[in-house]
């Protein structure tokens, strides 16, 4: 049994640091955004479209991942993800026309779609008691992207613009070979399922009910932890730096409540944390549309404790309606949460411009969290789910 416990807690720290990573590299393009639209002179919507195309992929990707990790094991998905991660890392830091940052920016997605592989490797090394823990864990490792909103802009300005892509495709590179070396798929992964098997549980209900609560924590995570550099040097005249330093603040903090989200879901239910999450969301985002630094730090670190908790909540739910398919579902419902940090940048690109402001943007938020909190309340997925399998 402590063997047993040694095993798992090695595997979720290679998950996890495979992950963080990943989504380093992933957050590089959005921390560096500030400096790269000087150097090739973006419009508000073109930045935004930059920001918001590794996002495409990051979403729509983590789905055939998801799949191919039930079917082939993480070990080996995982570590062809880090290594199509490190190219377009390299080659970003080159760019020199607005064509080229929006085809590296495409591939740089993937280190974020690798999201999904990571929860269906470290899902089959923990009991269901355990997986909320165990999810929120592995979840932190959203700290990456405050490791390039933070360390992006300071090693660009200190080693030269490259190395703030080069940097961090370097230690990507090598946690690909600590984890070719030691990571190993759960004993209890159990045999290969067929492709009909493993998509089965997306014309559930309960998945797309699910996707659309992920579609609001996870979606805001990515679009104000992509989007913040540029928010606050446009609207606080902040430097790249000062930026970089106050959106590594939301993302510690949002990674921070993830995992006390998992656990306390393992507790008292992820339905009852997510009837706190939505209406505590919709709040935030009223302070974040006054254009005041106070309530904007205010309304933004509130946003960060919600949506933390709501991502480690929801993830928890994952695994106990869908025991057999983890990764199948996580990825579909990952890549609803991907999607709702595609979209809000575009659109705040495209308020910003026509209106000269941000706000209405944080109204349509505050809107949508409502409009979940109602999902929730009124529909049949209330209850908490039984731990019943999906049939074969």
């Amino acid at each position: 049994m402590q063997q047993q416990s040694s095993s798992s807690a090695l595997q979720l720290t290679l998950g996890t640091g495979a992950f963080a990573f990943c989504f380093a590299v992933f957050g590089s393009m959005s921390a560096m955004m500030p400096i790269i639209s000087k150097h090739i002179a973006l419009t508000p919507v073109q930045k935004s479209i930059a920001i918001a195309i590794p996002v495409l992929l990051g979403s729509v990707g983590r789905i055939p991942l998801g799949i191919l990790t039930d079917r082939f094991g993480g070990r080996i998905v995982f570590s062809l993800v880090m290594l199509f991660s490190i190219i377009p890392a390299f080659l970003i830091g080159g760019v020199s026309s607005y064509a080229h940052l929006l085809i590296y920016g495409f591939f740089i997605g993937i280190g974020l779609a690798s999201f999904s592989v990571g929860v269906a490797f470290v899902n089959g090394w923990y009991p269901p008691e355990r997986q909320g823990f165990a999810l929120g864990v592995y979840g932190a490792g959203n700290i990456g992207q405050s490791l390039a909103a933070f360390g992006s802009p300071v090693l660009a300005a200190a080693l030269g613009f490259k190395w703030g892509f080069w940097t961090f495709g370097i230690v990507l590179s090598v946690w690909l070979v600590i984890f070719a070396l030691l990571a190993c798929n759960a004993p209890n992964r159990g045999s290969a399922k067929s492709f009909a098997e493993i998509v089965r549980p997306v014309n559930d209900r309960r998945s797309w009910v699910l996707s659309l609560y992920y579609f609001l924590t996870f979606g805001g995570f990515v679009a104000m932890a992509v989007y913040l550099p540029t928010l606050l040097t446009e609207v606080f005249q902040l430097t790249p730096q000062n930026a970089g330093f106050r959106t590594a603040g939301f993302v510690v903090l949002a990674t921070v409540m993830r995992p006390v989200g998992g656990v306390l879901a393992d507790k008292i239910g992820g339905r009852t944390i997510l009837k706190w999450v939505f209406p505590g969301t919709a709040l935030m985002a009223m302070l974040l549309a006054c254009p005041q630094m106070s309530t904007f730090t205010i309304g933004a670190l509130g946003m960060a404790a919600c949506i933390g908790l709501g991502n480690g909540a929801v993830f928890k739910l994952v695994p106990e309606y869908f025991p057999d398919s983890v990764g199948g579902v996580t990825g579909l419902v990952g890549a609803a949460g991907g999607l709702g940090g595609f979209f809000p940048p575009l659109v705040l690109g495209i308020i910003k411009q026509q209106t000269g402001s941000f706000t209405f943007g944080f109204i349509l938020l505050c809107a949508f969290s409502l409009c979940c909190l109602a999902v929730l309340l009124r529909s049949s997925f209330g209850r908490e789910p039984k731990l019943i399998p999906v049939s074969r």
